[in-house]
């Protein structure tokens, strides 16, 4: 019987990391404020009796600028590793990513789309570009996975290089639509390296209905994933459908890479690379690898984007490089890892 170990740790030592990780990314800045200085401004709008540290100048810099960016980036990151912790599930595949399967490049088209040609564009209280980057994104799925099974039993090699060529033919997509409106290239430009510098509170309740949805369903279905993945004959022999489970997950974390995606830009690898973290300490299994991946996504993607903002400074680089000059090695060896397994 395979051994469970207690997630409640882990959960509060991830809920711990991001909100030390928020607190963090709302200090940094040419404002100097301290991250205590910052708790207890944030703790002062609660009906505690505590009093801000800080200048009226100083709190609107952390409501109005700091905060909502920060925000924006930690449900960017969790909402990626959900994704690609969903997607490795579903696909029973170590490699799967929402950026490797092709999902953030079709999102990156569908929410091209939408930039170039309608912005402001809503269909009645929802904005079009989620649900145009969520329809880019699961075509960008399914295409990987049809031509992965069109390969034959290639098993993580067809899936992966699937995933390659779908990308490259929607990146060869995308660069179309940009030509065909070179007047706003630069700004679709900055948008596909990723970044947060757009990041606001009108970002917040962009994706919060989208997010909601997809993060739900992910969670609640961590045990079917936990059955799935002792093979479609044991699960459906469990009563499980399995066509089904698979539909709903890669659904479910399309709508989290769309709606990463329409709001950050195309950002790279957190979607393999927080999954196999948190692997190696909650184990294997779903109901504490999927809330573990979400708060460990979003506090990763906070703190890289405090590398973005700093290490240059007053330069800002691409959030899309930072998490790439981490990810690229270590999907070289997540990949090598797998090759030594399946040898």
């Amino acid at each position: 019987m395979r051994h469970i170990r207690p997630a409640w740790p882990w959960l509060l030592a991830g809920v711990g990391a991001l909100i030390t990780a928020v607190l963090c990314g709302a200090a940094v800045g040419a404002a100097g404020i301290p991250p205590w200085a910052a708790a207890l401004d944030l703790l002062s709008r609660l009906p505690l009796g505590i009093e801000s540290p800080l200048t009226p100048r100083q709190s609107a810099v952390l409501t109005e600028l700091r905060l909502p960016r920060v925000l924006v980036g930690a449900a960017v990151g969790g909402l990626l590793a959900l994704a690609g912790a969903g997607y490795q599930g579903v696909f029973r595949n170590p490699l799967a990513d929402p950026y490797l399967l092709g999902a953030a490049s079709g999102a990156g088209v569908g929410a091209t789309l939408v930039i170039l040609h309608a912005p402001g564009l809503s269909l009645g209280p929802l904005r079009l570009i989620p649900l145009a980057a969520f329809v880019g994104a699961l075509l960008g799925v399914v295409g990987a996975y049809v031509l992965g099974s069109l390969a034959g039993r290639g098993g993580t090699a067809a899936l992966v290089l699937s995933g390659v060529a779908v990308s490259s033919f929607l990146s060869a997509v995308q660069s179309l639509l940009q030509m065909t409106r070179t007047e706003d290239l630069r700004r679709v430009y900055s948008w596909i390296m990723g970044g947060l510098g757009r990041g606001g509170w009108e970002d917040l309740r962009l994706i919060a209905p989208y997010a909601l949805v997809a993060t739900v369903v992910l969670l609640c279905c961590a045990p079917l994933l936990d059955l799935l993945a002792l093979g479609d004959d044991k699960a459906a022999s469990l009563g499980l459908n399995p066509a089904l489970v698979r539909l709903l997950v890669i659904s479910a974390a399309s709508l989290a890479t769309a709606a990463a995606v329409s709001v950050s830009g195309l950002i790279g690898f957190v979607g393999i690379v927080v999954p196999h973290l948190v692997r190696r300490l909650v184990g294997s299994g779903h109901h504490a690898l999927l809330p573990m991946s979400l708060l460990v996504g979003a506090a990763f993607l906070v703190l890289a984007d405090i590398v973005a903002r700093t290490l240059l400074a007053p330069a800002e680089l691409p959030l899309g490089v930072v998490t790439a000059f981490i990810g690229a090695p270590f999907f070289v060896m997540v990949l090598r890892a797998t090759r030594d397994r399946v040898a």
